[in-house]
């Protein structure tokens, strides 16, 4: 009985000692295969914002044009200067199709991935990862990831360092922690799950959300939402093909897609919220990027950990 007993928590211990941060501080450096470099947090930019935004775009009016039957029924309140904007976005996807004759034309619906894989060439999915008592891994379901590409975003509630976040950290493997404190709440179980979906109701204007939380779901409408199981790479197989990189969104980021007031609803596929809600601006995403080509049935791994040298 003592010896099971001890078993179950060096179990628990080998699983929870990655987020326990002195064990970080003192065993970090002597893995570097597990770890990456960073000279100074400037020069960590491995793309740039025109770049992250246009994938963005191209894959939130992909899916907006996807689920464009279910949105008629929020199109219909908005004043007809802004509808006519989404009749020029869907005549580019579809055209002489018009607006109300569109459910009529569409014979299937595509899936998510399908989506992805027609906007960007590849296509992702959760399956059983290939490490050993890893869980669930990200892989490269179809086509080919070439490198310098968003492949992933990481979904949650976006907590800053000074706001209370034990309930939710118990047990949980899926809290992203970034460079400056701000920590990034991926669970879609437990405690985590009802305060994303308490937040996302309440950013709701009406009938138009200001988040998606159908990541919370086995059915994902933002197919690039499944980071928090990307698994970091391990010293029996260090290959990494994945970098995380953050970006600030501002309110106005969608400007260069369509109207800002009628680009609001493209906000739908965003899968990260602010757990305090106030007058800020900007929304912290987190996104993995792809630095080499990545394979069909490929893992797709990253490093979670940075080392950047602090600068006086």
């Amino acid at each position: 009985m003592p010896g099971r007993l001890l078993r179950g928590l060096w179990q628990r211990w080998r699983r929870y000692r990655y987020r326990f941060v002195p064990w970080i501080a003192l065993n970090l450096r002597h893995n570097p295969r597990t770890l990456r470099y960073v000279p100074e947090k400037s020069n960590d930019k491995v793309i740039s914002d025109e770049d992250v935004l246009g994938t963005l775009l191209k894959v939130f009016q992909a899916l907006f044009i996807k689920d464009f039957d279910k949105q008629s029924d929020i199109l219909t309140m908005l004043p007809e200067p802004v509808k006519s904007k989404y009749q020029d976005l869907l005549s580019v996807q579809h055209p002489r199709v018009k607006l109300l004759e569109y459910r009529h034309h569409q014979q299937s619906i595509l899936k998510s991935e399908e989506v992805l894989y027609k906007t960007l060439g590849f296509s992702v999915a959760r399956a059983t990862s290939s490490l050993i008592s890893a869980g669930k891994g990200v892989f490269v379901t179809k086509g080919l990831v070439p490198k310098g590409t968003v492949v992933s975003m990481y979904p949650g509630t976006v907590y800053q360092k000074y706001e209370p976040i034990f309930f939710q950290s118990i047990g949980n493997p899926f809290i992203f922690r970034c460079l400056d404190g701000v920590l990034i709440d991926g669970n879609d179980k437990g405690i985590s799950k009802v305060v994303y979906r308490s937040c996302n109701g309440r950013d709701r204007l009406g009938p138009l959300k200001m988040s998606d939380s159908t990541w919370l779901t086995p059915e994902i409408q933002n197919p690039l939402a499944i980071g928090q199981y990307v698994n970091n790479c391990s010293n029996a197989e260090p290959s990494c093909h994945l970098l995380a990189a953050q970006r600030q969104l501002s309110s106005g980021w969608h400007r260069t897609a369509v109207a800002q007031s009628s680009a609001r609803t493209l906000e739908q596929a965003l899968n990260q919220l602010r757990h305090l809600a106030g007058p800020s601006k900007t929304l912290r995403i987190i996104f993995f990027i792809s630095h080499e080509n990545t394979q069909l049935k490929k893992e797709a791994r990253l490093h979670y950990y940075f080392f950047c040298p602090l600068h006086y």
